[in-house]
């Protein structure tokens, strides 16, 4: 019979106190305090992993797990609590290196469909109320840009979080009062840039204009547009909003559009931005 024995690291399990850790190896990414402080206020003592320990020369070195134990100190207030690890006794430095290097290599991250759909399987309030929100539409969130689906999560997310239920539910409103539910009317860029304005002009900007004027170009014309002037949801919003103040006697103004209230433009570099097909000139700028 095969000894399947050769499949199972041959390691062993204790607590360890993380006064008792090393974790300063030169191979290992800086600690990023950022990352602790976050995952602090959001602290849940099931995401905690064990943490990977060599053991040589009597000293237990963590080749990963070094934010794992930063943040269990700093909620606990005492570097005197245990954590589980998970220890090797026959590494040398050069294997650690190589398996910290390499440990990433081949693990498939979630998508952000599968965690947010995670969520509503957990029910968790935010998740529920964004799909009851888009279903309301006659929409569904989807894994892929399909036709009457979203697959903006993160954007959607994003919006809702940020600016909360309101700005979201009028951003899909407008966008898809506008377009129709045209699918690429429905990217993060577009959501985004329809978002930044209800946020900048408020009540001032009037949804039957904005559907009426903005919807005379396609959502493929509002990105060519877009891309000719800004990267990200800023060239959007630029775009729809050259297109609502085409021949208004009192047009909304291009400074508030820029307020601190929409928040840095750094936020436009989402990995959900998708890259429209660009056709003949839309002739949308004045």
């Amino acid at each position: 019979m095969e000894d399947l024995s050769k499949f199972v690291p041959k390691v062993h399990f204790e607590q360890i106190s993380i006064k008792n850790l090393v974790s300063n190896q030169e191979y290992q990414r800086n600690l990023s305090v950022k990352h602790v402080r976050r995952t602090v206020a959001n602290f849940d003592l099931y995401q905690i992993n064990p943490v990977k320990v060599s053991r040589r020369n009597g000293i237990n070195y963590v080749f990963n797990g070094q934010h794992t134990i930063e943040i269990i100190a700093t909620v606990s207030g005492s570097r005197d609590t245990p954590v589980w690890c998970m220890i090797y006794d026959d590494l040398d430095y050069e294997i650690e290196a190589d398996i910290f290097a390499n440990q990433q290599k081949f693990v498939k991250p979630l998508l952000p469909y599968e965690i947010f759909m995670a969520n509503v399987e957990a029910g968790n309030d935010n998740e529920l109320i964004i799909k009851s929100l888009v279903e309301s539409y006659n929409l569904r969130i989807t894994p892929q840009k399909v036709p009457g689906g979203i697959c903006a999560i993160s954007t959607l997310e994003y919006i809702h979080q940020k600016y909360g239920f309101h700005i979201l539910d009028r951003t899909l409103r407008l966008c898809i009062g506008t377009w129709e539910g045209d699918m690429n009317s429905l990217t993060a860029s577009m959501l985004k840039g329809i978002a930044k304005m209800a946020v900048a002009f408020e009540d001032t900007m009037k949804d039957d204009i904005f559907k009426e004027k903005v919807g005379i170009f396609s959502a493929r014309d509002i990105g060519r547009t877009a891309k000719e002037r800004k990267a990200g949801s800023l060239g959007y919003a630029e775009a729809m909003l050259i297109a609502y103040n085409k021949k208004m006697k009192t047009p909304l103004h291009w400074t508030k559009l820029y307020t601190r209230k929409n928040g840095s433009n750094s936020e436009d570099n989402n990995p959900e931005t998708e890259i429209e097909e660009t056709d003949a000139d839309s002739g949308l700028d004045e």
